[in-house]
């Protein structure tokens, strides 16, 4: 596929179905990119999926399509408390295994942005990737973010201790 061929949209009600099993593909193949687990998705009914769905003016879940299917998610939260309201938190990034390098991502970040751009006031956007997510870390370094610390014993999986990288970029970029 190439990259030109994925078109970005912001998700709606409509998608709920699509969107879950997307996200639950990305939660079963890569468990140690998410604090949520795939058990725990799948325990959520399909109108609360849904109703999370619903753009509005603090946040939206971008989907990556080729061809009609829906390959990649991305979700995009602005802050609303008084003093971060210039901040957005960047999480729930997936892209489907059978999709992966072939430019989905990229097209997902390129959307982000733009996205990001349309709210007034936005200065920033900041996500948490973990630190045995090497390609994600990477796409992100590609689209601007840098680690601005380092979170120890983040979370823990049974018996694995994982640490979470803390990444940021301002929107606008010389």
């Amino acid at each position: 596929m190439a990259e030109g061929r994925v078109q970005v949209r912001v998700l709606n009600r409509e998608d709920a179905a699509a969107y879950r099993e997307v996200r639950l593909a990305t939660l079963q193949s890569d468990p140690l990119a998410y604090i949520t687990t795939a058990e725990e998705f799948m325990c959520r009914p399909l109108a609360s999926v849904a109703e999370r769905l619903a753009p509005g003016e603090s946040g939206a879940t971008l989907g990556a399509y080729a061809e009609g299917e829906l390959l990649g998610i991305l979700t995009l939260m602005r802050l609303d408390r008084e003093g971060l309201e210039h901040r957005v938190e960047m999480m729930g990034v997936g892209v489907l295994p059978c999709a992966r390098g072939q430019g989905v991502a990229d097209a997902l970040m390129r959307g982000a942005l733009a996205h990001a751009r349309t709210w007034r006031g936005v200065t920033s956007l900041h996500l948490a990737v973990m630190e045995t997510q090497h390609a994600a870390r990477r796409l992100y370094e590609r689209h601007g973010f840098r680690v601005w610390g380092t979170q120890p014993d983040a979370v823990r999986r049974g018996e694995q201790v994982l640490s979470e990288h803390w990444m940021w970029r301002p929107l606008v970029m010389d």
